[in-house]
């Protein structure tokens, strides 16, 4: 029986290991109210959590500790050290200047005439007082248990906020997937703080799981019925895109596949796997591990309610990104038709990828690029009233057929120019403009440098540089040291300065591109 004791003191303490500990630090010029302070606390726990002490014998030392420990817990705190007001000039710096409000302030004084109960307690954010004679073993263990629960309890109602900070943030652009991912980092967040988890226990993790068809669709090494770490925290926040497989245990796995399999929340020990149905995919998994408690009947309905409203939010937002991927496809396939391209022919399709570059470097907003990715398929829409014959022509134009193509800028534009879609409305501009130059020797307005609006700039910078660097009717494809050289010769003349320079100092993506999206 003894040796069953003992080994079971011996799990207890590796428990207690494994879950961190509190950090209190003493501030006090007197050695041995470190020693005593340390000797009484000698066997606390909370939570499963010891205390892990710091020490400070002056409160300018005190300053560089604050500053370098972002979750001290509980401060034992001296008033009369270097100055007969060290203490309280530290409780006035933690609060006003590092702006700390979480650490746990209990003032210790041996001499109360120099900094009266009243005063200190009107006058400076502090959360106890005590006379240092009255601070028995039994006192301090109780004042040290209200303190590290306040912390305790003002650290979840933290990570609530920043849940729900991360959840408002991501509901204002919900149809990107970066705002997607924040969204569910946000949820999970809310789920794991309710449920006991904290940030200073860093195996306490959370991550949501989902299959591969909504991670990248794209992705022709994704497996259908394969699990991915879609978004994750703590352990799981570098995991993002990987296997689940790969991401954790085997054991953890085998709960995994499990919830899956029978549709229901698993509740294992310290790890919580639910099941999230869906109407339109196979499911996800909202999961959870490192509890640091017991869950209990109220946090098991609050994951049910979770996993339903997380995997429902999830499916309305896939399904606004696959009808914004149906419309890109529709414009650029239009597009290619009505410039009388071949199915063979990734123009458009580099075209697009390098204008996102391009605009990137050059400093436009997301909303921006986004705007640009789809209205520049359709640049080149007015080429639909011009005959073929003529594009395709690999003979020198006569001076009506170049009439006859100049015109394209304006039949473009007419085309796409009463619609009040502003995706539409900036094709329209940039069917206009797409043949204007920095100089003013462009066509149809003879528009000069900043008067052509930076998105037809970016448009025409791209558009030549693929039509360079690829077989044409009228030319062979250039080499690109022969297409880099007329860049700089035309840098300030056909081009925007800045432009080109963008584009040459980020030259190996741009080529890139055209490795990825050749023509077949």
């Amino acid at each position: 029986m003894n040796d069953d004791f003992l080994f079971a003191e011996d799990d207890d303490e590796n428990e207690v290991e494994d879950l961190g500990r509190w950090k209190v630090l003493i501030v006090d010029d007197e050695p041995e109210v470190h020693a005593v302070t340390k000797l009484a606390l000698n066997d606390f726990t909370l939570n499963g959590k010891g205390l892990e002490f710091v020490s400070a014998f002056s409160g300018e030392e005190a300053r560089v500790i604050f500053e370098t420990h972002d979750d001290i817990a509980v401060v034992l705190l001296d008033v009369v050290m270097e100055t007969d007001d060290a203490g309280l000039k530290l409780a006035d710096y933690v609060r006003n200047e590092l702006d700390n409000h979480f650490t746990r302030i209990i003032l210790r004084t041996g001499q109360p005439g120099q900094a009266p109960e009243k005063d200190v307690i009107i006058n400076y954010d502090i959360n106890d007082y005590k006379p240092k004679t009255e601070l028995t073993a039994q006192k301090l263990f109780t004042v040290i248990i209200a303190a590290l629960r306040s912390y305790r309890d003002i650290i979840v109602i933290d990570e609530n906020r920043r849940g729900l900070e991360k959840i408002i943030d991501a509901s204002v652009d919900l149809f990107s997937s970066r705002s997607l991912e924040k969204f569910m980092q946000g949820i999970i967040q809310q789920l794991a703080s309710i449920l006991g988890c904290s940030k200073d226990a860093a195996y306490i993790t959370t991550a949501v799981a989902t299959t591969s068809r909504t991670i990248n669709v794209n992705n022709a090494n994704c497996k259908d019925d394969e699990l991915y770490v879609f978004a994750g925290n703590g352990e799981y926040a570098s995991k993002e895109g990987v296997p689940l497989k790969d991401a954790i245990s085997a054991k953890e796995y085998a709960l995994c596949t499990r919830a899956m399999r029978e549709k229901q929340i698993v509740y294992a020990e310290d790890h919580v796997v639910a099941y999230c149905n869906s109407k339109s995919h196979n499911g996800a998994l909202l999961y959870l591990s490192g509890l640091p408690r017991r869950v209990g009947d109220n946090d098991r309905h609050l994951v049910k309610r979770f996993s339903e409203s997380v995997q429902l939010a999830f499916d309305n937002v896939l399904k606004a990104i696959d009808i914004e991927a149906t419309q890109k496809e529709i414009i650029e396939r239009l597009g290619r038709a009505l410039e009388h391209e071949s199915n063979s022919s990734n123009h458009l399709t580099r075209m697009v990828e390098m204008a996102q570059i391009l605009a990137e470097k050059a400093g436009l907003s997301e909303q921006d690029v986004q705007a640009l990715r789809l209205a520049v398929p359709l640049h080149d829409i007015g080429t639909s009233a011009v005959p073929k014959s003529i594009l395709q022509k690999t003979t020198p134009l006569s001076d009506d057929e170049v009439f006859k193509i100049q015109q394209h800028a304006e039949f473009g534009y007419q085309i796409l120019r009463d619609s009040s879609r502003p995706t539409i409305q900036l094709a329209a501009m940039l069917a206009k403009q797409h043949h204007e130059r920095w100089d003013g020797k462009g066509y149809p307005d003879g528009l000069t440098g900043e008067e052509i609006d930076i998105k037809s700039r970016i448009s025409t910078l791209v558009d030549v540089f693929d039509a360079l660097l690829n077989v044409r009717p009228y030319k062979p494809a250039w080499t690109i040291d022969k297409v880099e050289a007329v860049l700089k010769l035309e840098s300030g003349k056909h081009f925007d300065p800045h432009l080109v320079q963008c584009m040459l100092d980020n030259l190996p993506a741009f080529i890139a591109i055209q490795a990825r999206f050749p023509d077949v």
